[in-house]
């Protein structure tokens, strides 16, 4: 049975938007995370709700996301590093009620944030209480996708 899940409640939306310190950011940067808000991280979001079959809060520190002298490419690589390795492990992890309900469960919040220097699956992802945490950098390893959605999608089934 299908339902239609909104990707972010007016709250949520109203929460990421305040949680972006502008002021930090160069205009360049300023103008890519906000198109990224406003465009591919709704519909990334949204797919993520879907596919896991109830709303995810999500938590993402645009200010360790937006690198200097990358902005033109935060379209790109966001999607690569932070969400479809998140879609690929929850489609497998969902694929059936089962995993549904132990997901629903288990998983409560994506937080998403370069802040520890990672920039290798093995060491950018953690789950703790409930919360996932993503933390790699945004412009190293970009095309690894497979290898990230391994170890995300091991790292939550280990945890469900």
């Amino acid at each position: 049975m299908a339902r239609d899940i909104p990707s972010l409640s007016e709250k949520q939306l109203t929460d990421f938007l305040t949680n972006v310190n502008f002021e930090t950011m160069g205009l360049q940067e300023k103008r890519a995370i906000k198109a990224f808000q406003e465009g591919n991280y709704q519909k990334l979001t949204s797919e993520i709700n879907t596919l896991a079959g109830y709303p995810i809060e999500f938590e993402v520190n645009w200010d360790s996301l937006a690198v200097d002298e990358y902005a033109e490419m935060y379209e790109e690589f966001f999607p690569k590093v932070y969400f479809t390795p998140l879609i690929n492990a929850i489609r497998e992890i969902a694929a059936d009620e089962m995993g549904k309900e132990a997901l629903k469960e288990a998983l409560k919040k994506i937080v998403i944030k370069n802040e520890g220097g990672y920039y290798s699956a093995g060491s950018a992802y953690s789950f703790q209480s409930g919360i996932l945490t993503v933390d790699h950098q945004p412009f190293n390893n970009v095309d690894n996708i497979t290898e990230r959605s391994t170890v995300v999608g091991e790292l939550l089934m280990k945890n469900l």
